[in-house]
């Protein structure tokens, strides 16, 4: 009885992982310019970036703005 248990729960948590990876959210910067999207398990699957954004010179605005679209994302 007990192995079926631990056999149904386990389960239940490849069901709830695979769901995970399914799930995904995205967080924005910039009002907008920088969108990141990320799944479940916090993986990131994709970054949207305004080409305005894209100057020389701007890279460290550019990077903060990526880092806070993906802190919105895991929030």
């Amino acid at each position: 009885m007990m192995m079926k248990q631990a056999q149904e729960l386990q389960e239940k948590m490849q069901t709830m992982q695979a769901r995970l990876e399914e799930t995904e959210t995205t967080g924005q910067s910039g009002a907008g310019m920088v969108s990141v999207t990320l799944n479940g398990k916090g993986q990131m699957r994709g970054v949207s970036i305004d080409p305005s954004l894209m100057q020389p010179g701007e890279a460290q605005v550019l990077e903060d703005l990526i880092v806070a679209a993906h802190n919105d994302a895991k929030t």
